[in-house]
């Protein structure tokens, strides 16, 4: 059987346990909202969805867990083959707890 074939520097990474396409040189931000995801993160208190409001690290609502760090960025990280993101609540704790 044979693997369909991929464009040069496309691959995957996984998004609260789905995989999500992504491309070489795309921030996660772009990968997450290409992917169809409006907000990957909920404020503490209220829990209301935030995702890419800024696009350039000044607002601080794109955060997310990634790699297991919490409070990353995802406007300003770039996508990397392998990267797990997982939706955060509040700051600091993604959606798992940690």
């Amino acid at each position: 059987m044979s693997t369909p074939a991929r464009p040069p520097g496309n691959f995957e990474i996984t998004v609260d346990g789905e995989p999500v396409p992504a491309r070489r040189g795309q921030s996660l931000a772009a990968a997450l909202f290409a992917s169809g995801r409006a907000s990957w993160r909920r404020t503490r208190g209220d829990g209301r969805p935030r995702g890419l409001f800024c696009g350039i690290g000044v607002c601080f609502d794109c955060l997310a867990t990634v790699n297991g760090i919490p409070n990353v960025r995802v406007c300003l990280a770039e996508a990397q083959p392998g990267d797990t993101i997982h939706t955060q609540e509040g700051t600091g704790h993604d959606a798992r707890g940690c």
